[in-house]
This record gives structure tokens, sequence and C-alpha cells, in this order.
């Protein structure tokens, strides 16, 4: 549990505790995952590190179907939990080695393997890939 100025990570819904907030140790915490990939808001390959989502969802045990990303600016998105599972998408906090900040795309990027598959060239994908995340909610 984080205090209200270390909170980077609200996830409230359907979740055993009903509500969590991660601070970053405990982000951290989740087991480590690296991807390479492009994006649509940057130039080249780019390396991102972080959690895959369904870690996340498995930690708190997420019964639902929906996550729906909301940023710091209030932009929100659903996303279908089986994206979790169908992908290695990363909630990213470093970028080809660089902490992730508020000023940029952090402190949490939610961030799609898209090199990877054909599919994920999909332009609804692309608004998937929730930046400056700090809470998600499960449906």
């Amino acid at each position: 549990m984080a205090d209200e100025s270390d909170r980077i990570l609200e996830i409230t819904g359907l979740i055993t505790d009903g509500s969590v907030t991660l601070d970053l140790r405990a982000v951290h915490d989740l087991p480590i995952t690296t991807i390479e990939t492009s994006t649509v808001v940057t130039d080249g390959i780019h390396s991102f590190t972080g959690f895959l989502m369904r870690d996340l969802l498995e930690e708190v045990q997420s019964t639902g179907e929906t996550v729906t990303a909301i940023a710091l600016n209030y932009y929100a998105v659903d996303i279908p939990i089986t994206d979790f599972y169908d992908y290695d998408v990363v909630v990213a906090y470093e970028m080809d080695g660089e902490t992730l900040t508020r000023d940029g795309k952090g402190p949490l990027w939610i961030v799609y393997p898209r090199d990877d598959y054909q599919a994920l060239q999909d332009i609804r994908f692309d608004y998937r890939w929730v930046w400056q995340l700090y809470q998600i909610d499960i449906k």
C-alpha cells in the first residue's frame, strides 16, 4: 500500500481487495520484462522495461473481462483482458534504460509488442497505448 505522495498506480474494480494502490517499490517488485518495439509516437525501435500486465492482473486476482486504463490527463480506454494473455503487453517504467517521467510518457506506459504481430499494426491497438497511466479499473 502506498501513501498519497508515493502513489504510482491505483487498481480498482473486480479484484480481491476491491482497491489497491501501488508505489514505485511495489511496481518494481513485480517480475521484470523487457520488449523491443517501435511506436507510432516515437522514431525507431525502443527498449521498454516494466512488468507484464497479465502478471499484475494475476497478482491482484482480477476476475474481470475489461480493463479501463486511465491517464493523468483523464484519457481513458477500455482494453479487453484477453489482450494481456494474447500478447506480452508491458506496463513500462523505463524506455531505453531511462526512467519514464511525467514530463514524458511516464511514470507508466502501456506498451504492446507491435512489431511482433501483424494484428497489432491495426490502429485500434494504438489507442490502447496509454501513457501517463495512473489508474486501471477492472470490470
